[in-house]
């Protein structure tokens, strides 16, 4: 029997269970695909296992819907963070969750004793191509940001690839309809370029603080949302265009805070809880 409570954020769906007393029995990979499944499982975009830490309060474990591993994730952290503070199982509002990509610090923003917003602190964003991974010719190698071109189609799209402790390629867009975001973000995320693959944003630019932003998120798929991948929009917008660094980023999902200061990028904004739920069979 597994016990795991189902919670979204901006509508990026994860199963979450508690490993702190009994962990599954199952390889990790098997049974996050089987649970991720829509049709045959639970269904989510990815499971998160947590367990306790010994250098941090909490340590989470996420694996993405196709059964791998993935280093981070920023909207599945917030929805970890919440469950953790309004199940007593941390009883503060400052804690530290250890991750595959280090430790993110967690703060509980509280109004009318509600949870208005979870911030947590992503640390910064990787541009040099040998950290994000990304391969790149000498000649194509640049001391700040990295251009790499991409021709799907005979349309030529440029992108910037970073690390948020996870591999991103961002491309700024003019807007959303010439072409399918979901073939060219599949093409991408398993181009030679990336030996571990990418999470792939496409960016349109509402404002000087405002980003729109569609997400082919690595091992998932089309997703609504992805905090990662909000951040990394977010650095390389400000870092290439000069926009604030206060920045709202619109996905299909719902609206996230970044916000930058000294180098470190926090992500802010909320999750739900959808239900909780037992798995007597497997």
């Amino acid at each position: 029997m597994i016990r795991f409570t189902k919670m979204q954020a901006i509508g990026n769906d994860f199963i979450i269970i508690d490993c702190t007393k009994d962990s599954p029995k199952y390889n990790y990979n098997i049974l996050s695909k089987f649970l991720c499944d829509r049709n045959f499982g639970v269904g989510a975009d990815g499971v998160i296992y947590f367990f306790y830490s010994k250098i941090a309060d909490i340590k989470m474990k996420i694996f993405n819907n196709d059964g791998t591993e993935a280093e981070m994730c920023g909207n599945g952290i917030r929805c970890l963070a919440k469950l953790l503070y309004e199940r007593n199982i941390v009883k503060k509002n400052y804690f530290k969750i250890e991750t595959l990509s280090g430790i993110k610090d967690i703060k509980i923003i509280i109004d009318n004793n509600k949870i208005e917003k979870i911030r947590v602190n992503m640390g910064r964003v990787i541009f040099k191509a040998n950290m994000i991974p990304v391969f790149l010719s000498k000649n194509e190698l640049k001391e700040e940001l990295n251009i790499i071109e991409i021709n799907y189609k005979n349309k030529i799209f440029k992108f910037i690839p970073v690390s948020v402790g996870n591999p991103h390629a961002v491309c700024f867009v003019e807007n959303f309809s010439d072409f399918n975001f979901e073939e060219v973000g599949s093409f991408v995320e398993n181009s030679k370029y990336f030996p571990k693959k990418t999470n792939v944003e496409f960016v349109k630019i509402d404002s000087n603080n405002k980003l729109r932003v569609k997400v082919w998120e690595r091992g998932v798929g089309k997703t609504l949302g992805c905090g990662t991948g909000a951040v990394a929009c977010a650095s390389v917008a400000i870092k290439k265009l000069h926009t604030e660094s206060e920045i709202i980023v619109e996905l299909d999902g719902g609206k996230i805070e970044i916000n930058e200061k000294n180098g470190e990028f926090f992500l802010l904004g909320n999750a739900e809880f959808v239900y909780d739920g037992v798995i007597n069979k497997l």
